[in-house]
């Protein structure tokens, strides 16, 4: 029996805040991910890319850029998880940003989301975001890592204390890995929207 390839796994960085907390929520996701054989991880941290706010019809040499370091990674990806934060009860904006650029990278394919934030631990962002990516024919998976207070949940060296995340996580893979096979291959036998 032939096992199919890893998935290729982005996880996306949603928040560009000074003194955020996403990269040790993405930093413990994204290590778990990798522990996986049926997983390949690539982090597209959004900090680390100038996405201009403003959607123009013909972008700038600059904006070219910034959209060609990271376009090309979502075209690869089979799969995505978003760690977005709760901002005011919804997404942050460079999250939005990152979305509004881009169309058929997100089509036909799952998205999981770990979410943190205060007492709500990020609900609210992920319930905001599961109709854009809806809207943009991508599947979003029912589980979702939600981490309320998240940083009262990771030691000093940003290792996860709660054994309860962990084992959420693991639910979000398998449902990604379950839906990531099956909408790959469909995609290999029928490109979509064809």
């Amino acid at each position: 029996m032939s096992f199919p390839a890893p998935l290729r796994l982005a996880v996306i960085v949603g928040s560009t805040r000074e003194g955020r907390f996403g990269g040790t929520v993405a930093s413990w996701i994204a290590g778990l991910a990798e522990e996986r054989d049926d997983l390949s991880v690539d982090v597209i941290d959004l900090a680390d890319h100038d996405l201009p706010s403003r959607l123009t019809a013909t972008p700038s040499q600059d904006v070219l850029k910034a959209l060609s370091e990271v376009t090309p990674r979502l075209d690869e990806a089979d799969a995505f998880v978003v760690v977005t934060p709760e901002y005011n009860h919804s997404y942050p904006a460079s999250l939005k940003t990152l979305i509004d650029w881009h169309y058929t990278q997100w089509q036909a394919k799952p998205v999981g989301f770990v979410s943190y934030g205060g007492q709500a631990g990020g609900s609210r962002a992920v319930e905001h975001l599961r109709p854009v990516f809806a809207e943009l024919h991508a599947v979003t998976v029912r589980d979702v890592v939600g981490l309320n207070m998240a940083w009262e949940q990771f030691d000093e060296d940003g290792q996860m204390t709660n054994e309860g995340a962990s084992v959420a996580a693991k639910a979000l893979f398998n449902q990604l890995v379950w839906w990531g096979n099956a909408l790959r291959d469909a995609r290999e036998k029928t490109p979509y929207g064809s």
